[in-house]
């Protein structure tokens, strides 16, 4: 049925598409409420309830982000090469060259901050790197392996997020770009890495930290913004060239900074819907 469905939505042109983006948030933010009362904890918890008067109009353009997250992800599944680099456009490319140059692998963290899914199909038709998408397997086995056909075939190589060890090891010896949205909440407290972020102390992943050390690779943080509906701009940034030279935690605060930057620039692109402080009771 999921297939069937996404092969629809694949033969209908983008505009027609964001109208029933819009009656979807219609349904979703004034009929059933989806997550609504996650969205408003969140917000009232961070210091973006500070800086925003107007909460009532933020929620909606919350609700027409993620709308049209599920729209373009869907989408996604059928457009060609020319659509994505067209819409999710990387704009200095060549910040990577002198890595790839030296053969040096790269580990790229972003948030769930505008389109991050396209990512995976952008960055290899835009990159010399291999690009490695690190992803939770999803648990139907059918719309997985058609999540993975359809995301692998501009080049890059999925991994599960269960085989991360293995997937740093087999790939060592060819330049790769290792990507990671690296803003979900840690499954424990002990493992996590605490830091301020959206005014709050937040437990944030330790394992870009950790293979960026433990392989000394250059950390890059990935700032997606969207300039128009359906059109992205990626800049890439320098965290770190050399993790080894760093201080413990100092990644994932520079990581945390860069997201935090992002989202009170934009906060609606973000993905409030999700139960971000899990861990701070």
């Amino acid at each position: 049925m999921f297939i069937l469905f996404a092969f629809f939505v694949g033969i209908i042109p983008f505009f027609i598409l964001y109208v029933f983006s819009d009656i979807m948030r219609f349904i979703l933010f004034r009929i059933a409420g989806y997550r609504k009362d996650v969205i408003i904890q969140n917000l009232e918890n961070s210091s973006i309830n500070d800086e925003k008067a107007d909460l009532k109009k933020l929620i909606s353009a919350i609700y027409k982000n993620l709308t049209d997250l599920i729209i373009e992800g869907i989408k996604g599944f059928s457009m060609t090469r020319n659509q994505i680099v067209k819409r999710h456009k990387i704009m200095n490319p060549e910040l990577l060259k002198p890595f790839y140059d030296a053969r040096r692998s790269v580990i790229a963290v972003t948030g769930h901050y505008g389109n991050w899914e396209w990512g995976s199909m952008s960055a290899a038709l835009q990159l010399e790197h291999r690009i490695i998408g690190l992803y939770k397997p999803l648990t139907n086995p059918w719309v997985d392996r058609f999540m993975k056909w359809t995301r692998t075939r501009s080049g890059t190589t999925l991994a599960s997020i269960y085989e991360t060890s293995k997937t740093f090891e087999s790939f060592k010896s060819e330049p790769c770009i290792y990507l990671m949205a690296a803003d979900q909440s840690p499954s424990h407290a002990r493992k996590a890495i605490w830091v301020n972020f959206l005014g709050r102390e937040t437990a944030f992943l330790y394992g870009p930290e950790k293979y960026a050390t433990d392989y000394n690779l250059p950390v890059i943080y990935i700032d997606i913004q969207r300039v128009r509906r359906g059109y992205y701009e990626i800049e890439l940034s320098v965290l770190t060239g050399n993790p080894r030279e760093t201080k413990p935690t100092e990644i994932t605060n520079l990581f945390a900074e860069k997201l935090d930057n992002s989202i009170r620039n934009k906060p609606e692109n973000w993905l409030w819907s999700h139960r971000r402080w899990k861990l701070n009771g």
